[in-house]
């Protein structure tokens, strides 16, 4: 159970620490919204930026993230954003407590999770996701479902943000009576919704979801671990 007796959390996930960002947190701000954006410590700078079809996606400076992520949580990515399954235990381990040491440093806050470079895992990651004190982990694939599983470290979202579903899967959750804990959770990138010209889609669905009496409005951390 959520405050206030509340049965329904919806949280966002967005990943890379970039540019893009901004804007979508201004929208989130705006509606009350509640996110977790994961960053990889390592390679937080303009050095890390990346092409995205025609769009250049620059990962920012930690200078002035505190700030920007303000009232969010911030979460483990990994420190270089490596696929994680093909590597030895102890780097992994490396990657993971590195980063979340860093985050722990730069934004004077406790980390409780993570999301998995690339969505993709195996037991040996699950295991140094253990060890390192992380609580839940996240994946990319879509489960279209709002049930919390016993295994957070194998976790796997509702949804993608532009997946043709959302806004009929918002729907469905805001008409959900439920006497167990539920979770609606939509993740992504935001350098997409520029590369796809869409930010409508994040406006309208944030426009839908929000400002409900029913529905607690969490980061990751929340919505999961309660």
């Amino acid at each position: 159970m959520y405050p206030d007796g509340k049965m329904k959390a919806l949280t966002l996930s967005y990943d890379d620490g970039v540019e893009q960002d901004k804007h979508l947190i201004e929208i989130l701000n705006r509606y009350n919204i509640k996110g977790t954006f994961n960053i990889n410590s390592g390679i937080q700078s303009a050095a890390g930026s990346f092409q995205k079809g025609d769009v250049l996606v620059r990962r920012m400076n930690v200078r002035g993230l505190p700030e920007l992520y303000k009232d969010h949580e911030v979460a483990v990515h990994s420190l270089t954003h490596p696929h994680l399954e093909n590597l030895d235990r102890e780097t992994v381990i490396n990657e993971l407590e590195t980063d979340k040491l860093n985050i722990e440093r730069i934004f004077k806050t406790n980390v409780y999770g993570m999301a998995y470079p690339f969505g993709t895992f195996n037991e040996t990651v699950i295991s140094a996701v253990r060890e390192c004190s992380l609580c839940y982990a996240r994946g990319v694939q879509s489960t279209y479902s709002f049930d919390i599983p016993r295994n957070l470290l194998a976790y796997q979202p509702t949804m993608h943000h532009k997946d043709p579903k959302l806004m009929e899967t918002a729907e469905t959750f805001l008409a959900l009576k439920t006497a167990i804990p539920q979770v609606f959770y939509v993740w992504g990138h935001s350098y997409e919704f520029e590369a796809d010209k869409n930010w409508h889609i994040m406006e309208d669905f944030c426009k839908l979801v929000s400002g409900r009496d029913d529905i607690y409005y969490a980061v990751n951390a929340q919505a999961l671990l309660g």
